[in-house]
């Protein structure tokens, strides 16, 4: 089992920056991939940003550009850098990893994302 923990959400102006930050408990095993995915107010979650173990990411084109995902192997952490925001970047948050030949997913419990002036 692997517990995902997030951190760096908040309350931003739009053009605004922020870092998130997801810690997985332990290695995962490889091939696996990590990335983010966020869930607006009646909305479905969707995919914000995948990095793969050998560093191939995959971003939404609501990302592109603007945010930078990478990854620490060493700490078991993967970032979201987050620039230029948007009100429509508001919401929640979540890392997900996977590890591919395990077929396990985990997620994180989310963290709250508000662009707003």
């Amino acid at each position: 089992q692997v517990q995902l923990v997030e951190s760096g959400g908040g309350l931003v102006q739009p053009g605004g920056s922020l870092r998130l930050s997801c810690a997985a408990s332990r290695s995962l095993f490889r091939p696996n991939i990590m990335g983010w995915f966020r869930q607006a107010p009646g909305k479905q979650r969707e995919l914000v940003v995948t990095i793969t173990s050998a560093e191939s990411t995959n971003y939404a084109d609501s990302a592109k550009g603007r945010f930078t995902i990478f990854r620490d192997n060493a700490k078991n952490t993967v970032y979201l850098q987050m620039n230029n925001l948007k009100p429509e970047d508001t919401a929640i948050y979540y890392c997900n990893a996977v590890e591919v030949d395990r077929s396990r997913s985990y997620w994180g419990q989310g963290t709250q994302v508000t662009v707003s002036s």
